[in-house]
């Protein structure tokens, strides 16, 4: 052995290089060539889901690219199609037909709304007309509940007049009888 070099590949004591397969040595019992194409495929099971995707990839392009056709750029295509005709003939008879519509809606309100109009003018008349009529016939109560209050003090001016000549009367009578009681009472 020579001092302070590197250690060659020939060497027996060197460690083995990654690449260097010649190196395994038969004492370590089963050779690793086959254990390390084991993990290799457990880790490619496990871990690397490349060939599960790539499968579903092309069972997507397959489902909708080969079986479907061209259906969804048929259906695309009729909706673009529906969407055009709408907009260009459909839309403006629907725009049209509401205007004329929303105009004679327009004038039947205006008419409906000026007859309310005059019905709440006529209304108020009546109301007017009412409420005069109620004033003239309240004032007409007035005038003859005052007329009557008149005549019943006249009426019992004249009772009490009557009232105090029958009294008069009656004193004067009691008197009369008094003296002539009087007169057979002192005999």
């Amino acid at each position: 052995m020579s001092g302070g070099g590197p250690a060659s590949p020939g060497r027996s004591g060197a460690a083995p290089l990654p690449g260097d397969r010649k190196r395994e040595s038969p004492a370590a019992g089963a050779p690793l060539h086959p254990i390390i194409k084991d993990i290799g495929e457990i880790h490619s099971r496990l871990l690397d889901h490349r060939p599960v995707i790539q499968g579903e990839i092309r069972y997507f392009v397959k489902e909708f690219e080969e079986k479907r056709g061209l259906r969804e750029l048929r259906v695309l295509e009729n909706l673009k199609n529906t969407i055009f005709e709408t907009n260009e003939h459909i839309l403006p008879k629907c725009e049209q037909a509401m205007h004329d519509n929303l105009n004679e809606a327009f004038k039947r309100l205006q008419a409906a709304n000026d007859m309310i109009h005059r019905l709440q003018e006529k209304e108020r008349e009546e109301r007017k007309l009412q409420t005069d009529k109620l004033i003239a016939g309240e004032e007409n109560r007035i005038a003859h509940w005052e007329t009557f209050m008149k005549e019943q003090q006249n009426k019992r001016a004249e009772v009490d007049e009557e009232h105090r000549k029958a009294m008069q009367r009656l004193k004067e009578q009691y008197a009369d009888m008094e003296k002539e009681l009087a007169k057979y009472v002192s005999f």
